[in-house]
């Protein structure tokens, strides 16, 4: 493989119910994280002239109520790695 075709992954994004709750869990731990899509495009109001509303698009809602994203950059030791997954598993007891 050619050194020059690694990966630059800068965030690796999951879908997790109480996401605010993870939120709240990873940044106890020092864990960044972030969500880059809290508003489903129906609802952004660049879209408003199509006319849709809350409720619309219901699998999109759900979706940006429960996308989050970690970290994951070439910079990112194994062993941080280990620790944000660790993070994780252990808010949902794994």
């Amino acid at each position: 493989m050619d050194p020059a075709n690694e990966s630059i992954f800068n965030q690796y994004t999951i879908r997790v119910p109480r996401r605010d709750k993870v939120r709240e869990h990873l940044t106890a731990k020092g864990i960044g994280h972030s969500v880059y899509y809290p508003l489903p495009l129906h609802l952004q109001p660049c879209f408003a002239y199509l006319g849709y509303k809350q409720g619309a698009c219901p699998e999109s809602e759900r979706a940006a109520n429960e996308v989050l994203s970690l970290p994951v950059f070439p910079e990112l030791t194994s062993a941080q790695l280990d620790e944000v997954v660790a993070a994780v598993r252990g808010f949902f007891g794994r």
